[in-house]
């Protein structure tokens, strides 16, 4: 299945944020969410949003709703699950 990506207007706030080498990488394991949600996926319980991909120190929060991806924040992992 070929996903869409869509970002919320936090993900893109985020990733002001982050070093560019890093950000550049994050996007390319982003653009690898597209077919079949390859990578480092995880599904999490009893939170919202439901899955995280993690990027090195990285994470990225997102949903799937039908045939779209949707991120909802990209940061650091010692912040990012408060």
């Amino acid at each position: 299945m070929l996903y869409k990506i869509k970002f919320k207007p936090q993900a893109l706030k985020d990733g002001r944020k982050i070093p560019k080498k890093d950000l550049e990488r994050i996007f390319e394991k982003i653009e690898a969410l597209k077919e079949n949600m390859s990578g480092d996926v995880k599904h999490l319980t009893n939170t919202e949003p439901e899955y995280r991909l993690r990027v090195g120190d990285y994470r990225v929060l997102f949903e799937v709703e039908g045939e779209v991806i949707i991120v909802y924040r990209i940061r650091h992992r010692k912040n990012i699950y408060r």
